[in-house]
């Protein structure tokens, strides 16, 4: 199984960040599909989920206000949109998969630096 984030590098406060991991070697209609991130110098905080099975989602009580998640099942993708960003929204953003949940991971992406910054 292999996971890639895409999406720009930097983004502008205020703005809207947007980021999708493509999926090969399994299928985002099974399993549970999370985005998690780790600002500089901090540890790793997850984001939000889709459950692969149905389709709905999980968003950390401190992000739900700002974060949607979605997919495409076309595309074997899903996204990320964290909405009005601040610079204490850069991180490098990580897409993760689980067989079970959201505590632990059994593959994940590289990662993608996002930088906030005017």
């Amino acid at each position: 199984v292999q996971l890639q984030e895409s999406g720009p590098g930097l983004v502008k406060p205020s703005q809207t960040l947007s980021l999708t991991c493509s999926v090969s070697g399994a299928s985002i209609t099974s399993n549970y599909w999370s985005w998690i991130r780790q600002p500089p110098g901090k540890g790793l905080e997850l984001m939000g989920a889709v459950v692969g099975f149905s389709g709905s989602t999980y968003y950390s009580p401190s992000l739900k206000s700002r974060t949607s998640i979605s997919r495409d099942t076309s595309k074997n993708q899903f996204t990320l949109q964290l909405s009005s960003v601040t610079p204490e929204d850069t991180a490098v953003y990580f897409c993760a998969m689980a067989s079970s949940g959201w505590s632990s991971y059994d593959y994940w992406g590289h990662g993608t630096q996002v930088t906030v910054s005017s």
